[in-house]
């Protein structure tokens, strides 16, 4: 398909989401609502060189001038790689005196109880570059001792003499009063001309040391890296002749400007998986479902999110860059708002292996985009998930990603049956069926168990399946869970970079302030509000969005006197004019009973932060993909052996080219519907019908 633009003043909006195997793509015309699609093949060693080699793809294969781009979206792996491998910047840390062990010894928690010789995570930054300086402040914000700058000088010389380029300054008590941490950055820049500084204070101004003082020094330390980058993307896109503004998504699913996403780096941990919910939100909304599970599975990874009412669940709490990847307390504990997804090590190119006793398991590990899977013909000869997928017939070797890159399926199968099924003594059949149940059953367990926690069924929602393996895999985890619905959202297999197109401008801020919920300082709950709603309302209008387009979130989080954690619950802005304390006790004990099935009434409540999110309208509202050309005399594409688990066999099924499919068109499982980022397997007992807005709506029976 080409589009003319020749003397067109249509203009550009970019999304672009780098991931772990893929890179994808998304280019929405503003003058039509026409978005076009592309998928690369990462390049680890420099991830903007593949953003830039798509971009530059399209531009030829639809006759684009990119200069034309005027807002360029981008989601990134970059802080999450940087963590897990090591590879930030030299860092050094400024705390107060008695506390710079506070991230060694972190909150005593074995990751592994069984293993005697638990080796615990490395702290970022090494002991002997952890200073200490005299100041003390107490938990209401008064000066117990005074700041001595001759320590943070002291400091400085040793971070000049080891080529220290980032320091984090992380004092106790800090979120109250931060005047000492702002004392120590002046005389950090006065010592060491050139250096970046991150202050908890603004990084995480909110209790509990261990969390602030982590969340600091993780964005110290990918801070240099993250700016660097940025400057490359902001030169790349100088190169084609446009001042196009530069957003970043971050892991709460908002966008920030470069600028910020430059100052807090850390808060894009999780990027690209947040623009896949916020495309899965949008999608499900648009084919009238607002009680969602958002699963996104990739070549790497699987994340799967619950959408209530249209809302994704968010937490204020993460763990980065795990040593054991699925352990809980193995990694770098941050205090940020994020989506609450869960992770599984199930991707497209996850490796199935046999354990020590001869049992099949399919990943953690993956063969990423090099050399990728055994069929990719790039030299990998590890059975992973896309071989299995393409030996059952799911994949068509000659239609993979439109037919620009061919599967070799004689490698997909000598893989699996050297590594897999003569080793077990079975059929190569039964060897790649095994994989792909066992990656099912991986994340309906995980899925379950996430689900079980916060109270609810998941029989009551819909499964919104994205990402270039997730459509696949979609039939098999719906029925292992009891839905009756799957949604595949239109360009499925770039649902993350599309989610960037619709992601809303945000910034969400928090304030600890500990109380008893019956002895609340309601002034000075107003104070704190009014100051983030000021920075918030301040820091939308730098990206153009004016006050009035604004819509305010409030949220408290608390808990009964006595427990360690929180729950998090939403509040009107008038309770804070009319001082009513009940509406908050009335949120928090709903949550309670929903989330825990039975309520204490005479325990007395506390409330521990406060948040504010500040979010302006989506930027777009309908998205129109270029591919489709509806003909129902052409849909049909022809038939194919295809294995379901269920049949334990082979069927004859119909293939179906997903761009013929018109609005209202039904189709009856087993079917398999290709697309060029994706395929969408539907099973026995499915019908399928197609949407006004192009989704495909799968119900099992």
């Amino acid at each position: 398909m080409s589009i003319n633009t020749k003397g067109s003043t249509r203009k550009w909006m970019v999304g672009s989401d780098v991931g772990g195997t893929f890179t994808d793509i998304t280019m929405l015309d503003r003058e039509s609502g026409t978005v076009l699609t592309g998928k690369i093949l990462t390049t680890p060693d420099d991830p903007s060189r593949a953003i830039f080699n798509g971009l530059e793809a399209m531009a030829v294969q639809y006759g684009l001038e990119l200069h034309d781009v005027d807002t360029f979206i981008h989601g990134t792996t970059l802080i999450t790689n940087t963590m897990i491998e090591r590879k930030g910047a030299a860092t050094g840390l400024i705390t107060t005196e008695g506390y710079r062990d506070v991230i060694e010894i972190g909150n005593e928690m074995r990751f592994d109880v069984f293993d005697l010789f638990l080796k615990k995570i490395d702290p970022l930054v090494p002991r002997y570059l952890r200073r200490e300086v005299s100041e003390r402040i107490d938990s209401k914000g008064n000066v117990l001792l005074p700041f001595d700058g001759e320590d943070v000088r002291k400091a400085a010389a040793l971070f000049k003499e080891q080529g220290i380029t980032s320091v984090a300054v992380a004092f106790i008590n800090s979120y109250r009063n931060p005047e000492h941490e702002k004392q120590a950055e002046q005389i950090l820049y006065e010592e060491i001309p050139g250096v970046s500084v991150t202050l908890s204070s603004d990084v995480a101004p909110e209790i509990r040391e261990l969390e602030r003082f982590s969340t600091t020094i993780a964005n110290a330390y990918v801070k240099p890296l993250l700016r660097t980058y940025i400057a490359k993307l902001e030169q790349g896109l100088a190169g084609y002749g446009t001042d196009a503004s530069l957003n970043i998504v971050m892991s709460n699913g908002g966008l920030t400007d470069a600028e910020t996403a430059a100052a807090y780096p850390i808060q894009l941990i999780e990027s690209g998986p947040a623009a896949g919910v916020i495309a899965a939100a949008f999608h499900g909304r648009m084919a009238g479902e607002n009680q969602i599970i958002a699963f996104d599975m990739g070549g790497t990874t699987a994340k799967m999110c619950l959408v209530r009412d249209g809302n994704p669940n968010r937490i204020y709490e993460f763990e980065a860059a795990r040593q054991q990847r699925f352990k809980k307390g193995s990694g770098v504990l941050l205090r940020i708002p994020v989506m609450e997804m869960i992770e599984i090590g199930a991707g497209g190119g996850s490796i199935a292996h046999l354990d020590n006793m001869s049992m099949l398991k399919v990943g953690p590990e993956s063969a990423g985009s090099i050399p990728g899977p055994a069929c990719y013909g790039q030299g990998g000869d590890e059975p992973v998930v896309t071989d299995a997928d393409l030996v059952l017939g799911y994949l068509d070797p000659d239609y993979f990603l439109g037919g620009d890159m061919k599967l070799n399926i004689d490698l997909a199968t000598r893989a699996i049956e050297h590594k897999v099924a003569i080793p077990l003594g079975i059929s190569v059949i039964e060897a790649a069926a095994g994989i792909h149940e066992i990656v099912n059953h991986n994340m309906v367990s995980a899925a379950r168990i996430h689900i079980a926690e916060k109270g609810t069924d998941p029989r009551k929602f819909s499964l919104v399946a994205t990402g270039g393996a997730g459509p696949v895999h979609a039939y098999g985890i719906a029925r292992l869970l009891g839905l009756k619905r799957i949604i595949c959202p239109p360009a499925t297999g770039v649902a993350s970079a599309a989610g960037m197109l619709v992601a809303p401008p945000m910034i969400e801020l928090g304030r600890s302030y500990v109380s008893n919920l019956d002895t609340l300082d309601w002034s000075y709950l107003r104070r704190i509000f009014a100051e983030m709603r000021s920075k918030a309302i301040n820091g939308l209008k730098m990206v153009g969005i004016q006050e009035a387009e604004i819509g305010m979130i409030h949220t408290a989080e608390m808990r009964f006197a006595g427990q360690g954690y929180e729950i998090a619950v939403t509040f009107p802005e008038s309770m804070l004019i009319h001082e009513d304390a009940t509406v908050l006790k009335q949120a928090f004990l709903k949550e309670y009973e929903a989330a825990f099935g039975h309520c204490p009434q005479s325990v007395s409540l506390e409330c521990i932060n406060f948040r504010l999110r500040a979010v302006a309208p989506e930027q777009v509202d309908k998205l129109n993909f270029n591919r489709y050309e509806p003909d129902a005399d052409k849909a049909l594409k022809g038939q194919r052996q295809v294995y379901f688990p269920e049949l334990k066999a082979y069927t004859t099924t119909a293939v179906y080219d997903r761009y013929r499919l018109e609005p209202g068109a039904i189709v009856e499982g087993p079917a398999v519907i290709e697309e060029r980022e994706s395929t969408v397997v539907a099973g026995p007992r499915t019908k399928i019908r197609v949407d006004s807005h192009l989704n495909l709506l799968i119900d099992l029976y």
